[in-house]
């Protein structure tokens, strides 16, 4: 599917990956210290678990962010962050904190079945405990900095963000840049048999039909090219603007996105009040909120006061091999398909401002 950030466990830690990164510490010995702060210490070994962890549950494509030190260097401040926080914590926080980091692993490997849950971990040699223990700290700092944030603060920032909860009913066909087996289709080519599908939907032929005969898009086209109630935000903003202001139950014109061209027709489009949302949904936005000031301690008393040295090695620089380009299938804003990064509605683990968005 072609998604943006969902407010899931998943979308949290790709929140986190994507604005502090990974990379690997090049030549530390396991007994190296990497950080010293107040009250602690973090060894390159400490820190490599981290990165590892985090690796084993989220997006292939950070792995391109391993060799930027400053991403590196970011990561090691979160971690001091939450080892600082975590070991300050209340006992009722730490309590609240063990059972939502345990519920959000149980969801995360319910979600994925025990053996591909076991393959992601094996991937990057870390164990069960060290993904549950590492969501019950997060979860355990998360609580201690929402304890502030009131009814009036969630509403506000829903407020900010309310596009983000509009969902639609679309029907598209999605003719793509790539066939089936991954080969370049010219774009007058794709651009010719768009429109005329988009004649032969206007003549009356039925919709379904057509997107599952010509649409190239596996997330949608066997229930007929249907995204029902889906959230607008996760889509890519080409479609998602056609999926905001299209007249319902018209055919569009080509719609041009990095996947192809769409033919798209709106059954139904929803806005949400505050006064609607779930209680998931409220905490899904304290959480955002919670993450937003955790960055703010980050930047202000952690770096200033509490972090007494970094010492990251220079990471070696390795030949570019490339990348890929975009995937046939499903066009999503991260330009990937399938993957870990399709997590739906499993849990929640992560920071960083955009703390998830919620799942189909």
């Amino acid at each position: 599917m072609f998604r943006n950030k969902s407010r899931s466990w998943k979308t949290a830690l790709m929140a986190l990956t994507l604005v502090l990164a990974l990379a690997v510490v090049a030549g530390c010995g396991k007994k190296n210290v990497v950080a010293t702060y107040e009250g602690g210490e973090i060894t390159a070994a400490e820190f490599d678990l981290e990165q590892r962890i985090l690796l084993a549950v989220s997006d292939p494509m950070m792995q391109q962010l391993m060799q930027m030190d400053e991403y590196k260097e970011n990561l090691l401040k979160q971690q001091v962050a939450f080892k600082y926080l975590a070991a300050k914590a209340d006992s009722k926080f730490k309590e609240t904190g063990k059972t939502k980091g345990t519920e959000a692993f149980n969801n995360m490997k319910n979600y994925y079945g025990a053996d591909k849950f076991k393959e992601m971990l094996s991937s990057q040699k870390v164990t069960e405990d060290d993904i549950k223990n590492y969501m019950i700290r997060y979860y355990t700092v998360l609580e201690t900095e929402s304890v502030n944030i009131t009814d009036e603060d969630i509403k506000k920032e829903f407020e900010a963000t309310k596009e983000d909860y509009i969902t639609a009913s679309v029907r598209h066909i999605l003719i793509g840049f790539k066939d089936a087996e991954g080969k370049e289709v010219k774009k007058e080519d794709a651009l010719k048999l768009a429109k005329e599908l988009k004649s032969r939907l206007e003549k009356g032929e039925d919709f379904a039909e057509l997107a599952k005969k010509y649409s190239t898009d596996p997330g949608s086209k066997d229930d007929g090219g249907l995204y029902a109630d889906y959230p607008v935000s996760r889509w890519v903003p080409e479609f998602k603007e056609k999926a905001m202001t299209l007249p319902l139950n018209t055919i569009s014109d080509p719609v041009e996105t990095s996947y192809g061209y769409h033919i798209m027709r709106v059954e139904k489009r929803t806005e949400k009040k505050f006064e609607d949302l779930t209680t998931n949904e409220k905490d899904i936005i304290k959480l955002s909120l919670a993450s937003g000031k955790l960055d703010e301690f980050i930047a202000g008393d952690l770096e200033k006061k509490i972090i007494k040295k970094i010492n990251l090695p220079k990471t070696e620089k390795k030949e570019n091999s490339g990348s890929g380009g975009n995937s046939t299938g499903t066009p999503d804003s991260g330009g990937t398909s399938g993957g870990n990064k399709d997590a739906g509605n499993a849990g929640g683990a992560g920071t960083g401002n955009n703390a998830g968005t919620e799942g189909k």
